[in-house]
């Protein structure tokens, strides 16, 4: 939505998506029903256990007499679509505790469920001679279901339950949709996803690698990677140091006792990494966030009201314990930083101070291309122990959040009980080339942190008050922010950002001369570049510079020295023609600053 729209109209909009939503649901469950039939049929003594719709899909999990694989998955794909053709409806059954054991005598899984569910109405779901404990959601008619628009993805482990302590199960995974069309757009987005996975770019491009002797999701960044990290925190600042930001840097590590004021000890000590001193007994731990960091800058002298706004910055290191399971190159790491900005204002300056940060997000969505909305995150109202500060506070501040982004022409959905612990944020989604949305700036409100540290200032009267404290990242983590890049660009990253800007390509060694001569030119000029001068055929030389997904390539002949030229060939376009030196530089560098 943008700004609010009325009643009707936004009650018919979720009516549709609820609907569309719970359709597509129950084909994808019925499908699980399905796969568990063909499983069965091909092995008889295979145990089914649980089948749930998971995103763009469904899986469920057995206890196979025998090993399978995916190489398994056709024929059991086969056997789906044969099963199709004889079911109808999906018949719903009530059942006593008694006679669902007796009827899953032999799946210990099954009793185990149904023991949990003792003294409540169970439930099966039956079609064709196949019978499920199910709680429903089916399509009424089999017939609905489109057999070319599904497929079987892969096989994995699972232990049931989701616990190690558990046998361990073959989970077999699918994807479907309502139509044969939706799906071929999806594996063909998934084959496209694939070739552009950052973790393969990654190391293709020479950008990061992971050490087993540093440890799982700390990585290290090469030359090029540094660079491209870099080059991203000082595009923002360049942004915050015109806007009247000012950078800080902070300590890796912190009392217990901090967190403990700042709340995110009692709410989020399971994500941080204790830090054990030789010489004390002190509780240190690494820290996770920078605010309760900034709050003890600003609490370090007396602030009068004709001070604030103040803007503190922050590119330190961060650190959180997340799970092994979750680690996932630079998408989910342990160590990264953020491009953190905390503002101390008074509360009649909110409201130009969000406006500014929405702005200067939006500036920089549009230099790398990605569309986007925001996510409206609010309190789950159900459990308000989740949460810090009043609740009048907390309605205050989600309806002021509200209120800005209609403001600001704002497109948003809400997402209740996503909030953060001490107050709502203003998510920015953004959505790369594959149409996949990543979660990447934030805005919040908060009233709660700086009355927890006591912080005040002076106001106009004399009196103390407690200041609001504005959260606000751009692009959020530059390492993620790299990942999402590296696949939305799949690699080639536009001229600015690009490490390698230019490569230099002598024919042959009587052209080395030439050659560097231009690369003196560049380097002159602040042009990032790489001289090829190895003994190769500029065919490889080529190949090896677009393999590299470098911008341009200046290629040096006998043709070019005559006409004190060289030959550029452009990544995407091929062979643009000679082009004088000078005219070259020139129009890199106004590319270049032109963020292109």
């Amino acid at each position: 939505m943008i700004g609010k729209v009325n009643s009707v109209e936004n009650g018919l909009f979720w009516y549709y998506f609820i609907v569309a939503k719970e359709k597509i649901e129950n084909i994808r469950h019925s499908l699980a029903h399905l796969l568990a039939a063909a499983a069965l049929e091909l092995w008889p003594d295979t145990k089914p256990t649980i089948g749930p719709v998971i995103e763009n899909g469904f899986y469920y999990d057995f206890e196979f007499p025998e090993p399978i694989s995916e190489e398994d998955l056709p024929k059991i794909e086969n056997k789906m679509r044969e099963i199709l053709k004889t079911w109808d409806e999906f018949e719903r059954v009530e059942i006593t505790e008694k006679e669902a054991k007796k009827l899953f005598a032999g799946n210990p899984y099954k009793l185990e469920l149904i023991q949990e569910y003792t003294g409540q109405e169970l439930t099966l779901y039956k079609s064709g001679d196949f019978v499920d404990l199910c709680r429903g959601g089916h399509v009424k008619n089999a017939k609905n279901i489109d057999p070319e628009a599904f497929k079987l993805t892969s096989v994995a482990g699972a232990y049931w339950r989701g616990s190690e302590n558990n046998k361990m199960l073959t989970r077999i995974y699918g994807v479907a949709f309502e139509t044969k069309k939706e799906l071929d757009e999806h594996l063909n987005m998934i084959e496209e996803a694939q070739k552009r996975d950052h973790r393969k770019l990654g190391k293709q491009l020479d950008l990061f690698t992971f050490s087993e002797l540093i440890g799982s999701g700390l990585p290290l960044y090469t030359p090029k990677g540094a660079f491209i990290r870099r080059a991203l925190n000082d595009y923002i600042e360049s942004l915050q140091i015109k806007a009247g930001y000012m950078q800080v840097w902070t300590p890796q590590i912190a009392k217990a006792e901090l967190f403990k004021v700042s709340g995110h000890y009692d709410k989020y000590k399971d994500g941080m990494f204790r830090v054990v001193s030789n010489y004390s007994e002190e509780e240190f731990y690494l820290k996770p966030m920078n605010c309760p960091q900034h709050t003890q800058i600003y609490a370090s002298q007396m602030r009068s009201y004709r001070d604030l706004p103040i803007r503190y910055t922050d590119f330190a290191m961060l650190y959180r314990d997340e799970k092994p399971g979750e680690l996932n190159g630079l998408a989910r790491v342990r160590s990264f930083s953020q491009d953190d900005c905390h503002i101390f204002c008074r509360e009649d300056q909110v409201d130009k101070e969000m406006d500014a940060a929405l702005a200067m997000i939006k500036e920089v969505m549009a230099t790398f291309g990605l569309k986007y909305r925001y996510c409206l995150s609010t309190r789950d109202k159900k459990h308000p122990e989740k949460y810090l500060g009043e609740p009048k506070v907390w309605d205050k501040v989600e309806e002021w959040a509200e209120k800005i982004m209609q403001r600001n022409k704002i497109d948003y959905f809400d997402a209740p009980g996503e909030a953060a612990f001490y107050a709502p944020k203003m998510d920015l989604m953004a959505t790369d080339a594959l149409g996949r949305e990543w979660q990447l700036s934030t805005v919040q409100i908060d009233f709660v942190m700086p009355q927890r540290f006591g912080l005040t200032y002076v106001d106009k009267d004399g009196k103390e008050k407690t200041p609001v404290m504005l959260h606000r990242a751009i692009i959020g983590s530059p390492e993620r922010f790299m990942m999402i890049l590296l696949e939305h660009y799949a690699g080639a990253f536009p001229l600015w950002l690009s490490p390698v800007q230019v490569v230099v390509a002598p024919i042959s060694d009587s052209q080395l001369e030439y050659a560097i001569e231009f690369c003196d030119k560049l380097k002159e000029a602040d042009i990032r570049f790489e001289l090829y001068d190895q003994n190769e055929t500029i065919g490889k030389k080529i190949r090896e510079a677009e393999l590299q997904k470098v911008p341009y390539i200046a290629v040096i002949g006998k043709k070019e020295i005559d006409a004190g030229a060289i030959a550029v060939r452009k990544r995407g376009q091929g062979d643009l023609g000679q082009m004088k030196t000078e005219e070259f530089i020139v129009k890199i560098r106004e590319e270049v600053i032109d963020k292109k």
